[in-house]
């Protein structure tokens, strides 16, 4: 298991390494000799200031969807469960596309984007849980007609928005990692979200295997399945916030990564989290690179890597 480890974490270092040096500037070797000596040159300006944030706030976004893509199919004890199902991610696209076209940008996207995806967390909790009952058929169905209200609303903001305003519109709800130009504080949320939700992994573990087996194993099942939704849920917003609606890392990552761990949440989490952020990071890159110099939405690549992926993973037998 160690190995495996190790070869997540060499492929996370390989991302980044990548999304540091390909570009429309190609990087020498005496270039980044004087890189790693602090030397101010324009190579060093674009690899630092540029290259070095975008990679990693998208290592970050991309770690938060994976692991609340674990979290979601675990709670909702369904392998097709992702960190969109609970209409977060609609909530987020509203309160972005009321921004922009408002003309906002910056912090007040990004705050009103968290604060639509605050809101369409408190409202699916508090309408599946209204009663003091939740069962996951509930709290799946509540998700899913909040997420249907949140793109209707999506559908009626770009129909009424000027054109000026729709292809802002448009790249934000393929997901853009143009804005992400501090990565720091999504990684050290990115942490806290390991530190706060790792010590249960185990609980999560027998959690997968039923409501009435964990609770005979002596998990506080009810404070479990709010601390998981909670979770993943924040999770879920601020890499939206942060990016846009990037589609499919955290439906296939975690398939994929129990491939490699097994169901043990111990291993699982810690290794969607590599794997998620080494394939945003790959997507970014290519998306940066393939019909240079324009830019195509990092939620579209994700897409065309996670469908047929996703579909290989479907055809496999072993496949939970």
């Amino acid at each position: 298991m160690p190995r495996r480890f190790l070869g997540l974490l060499a492929l996370a270092l390989a991302s980044l390494g990548a999304a540091l040096s390909v570009g429309s500037l190609e990087i020498s070797l005496a270039e980044w000799t004087q890189i790693l000596r602090g030397e101010e040159t324009l190579a060093a300006d674009i690899v630092l200031k540029l290259r070095l944030p975008r990679a990693f706030s998208g290592f970050a976004c991309g770690a938060l969807l994976a692991v609340s893509g674990a979290l979601m199919q675990a709670l909702l004890r369904n392998p097709l469960a992702d960190p969109y199902i609970l209409g977060v991610s609609g909530g987020a696209s509203v309160g972005a596309l009321c921004a922009i076209l408002l003309g906002l940008g910056g912090l007040l996207l990004d705050a009103f984007a968290f604060g639509g995806a605050l809101a369409a967390l408190l409202l699916v909790f508090g309408l599946a849980h209204g009663d003091g009952s939740w069962t996951q058929t509930r709290l799946l169905l509540t998700g899913v007609m909040v997420a249907a209200g949140c793109g209707a609303l999506v559908m009626l903001l770009m129909s009424v928005a000027p054109d000026a305003r729709l292809r802002g519109m448009l790249f934000w709800l393929m997901g853009d990692l143009a804005q992400t130009m501090n990565p720091w504080p999504l990684l050290g949320l990115l942490g806290l979200l390991l530190l706060a939700i790792l010590p249960f992994a185990r609980e999560i573990t027998l959690l997968g295997q039923g409501m009435e087996s964990a609770q005979a194993l002596g998990v506080d099942v009810r404070r479990l399945r709010r601390l998981v939704y909670f979770l993943a849920a924040l999770a879920t917003a601020i890499a939206v916030t942060s990016a846009g609606a990037i589609g499919f890392v955290g439906l296939v990552v975690p398939h994929l990564t129990r491939r490699v761990t097994g169901n043990d949440q111990r291993l699982l989490l810690p290794a969607a989290a590599l794997l998620g952020g080494a394939l945003l990071v790959a997507a970014d890159t290519l998306a940066l690179t393939l019909i240079a110099p324009e830019q195509l939405p990092v939620g579209v690549l994700t897409a065309l890597l996670g469908v047929p992926a996703f579909l290989f993973l479907l055809s496999r037998r072993d496949t939970p």
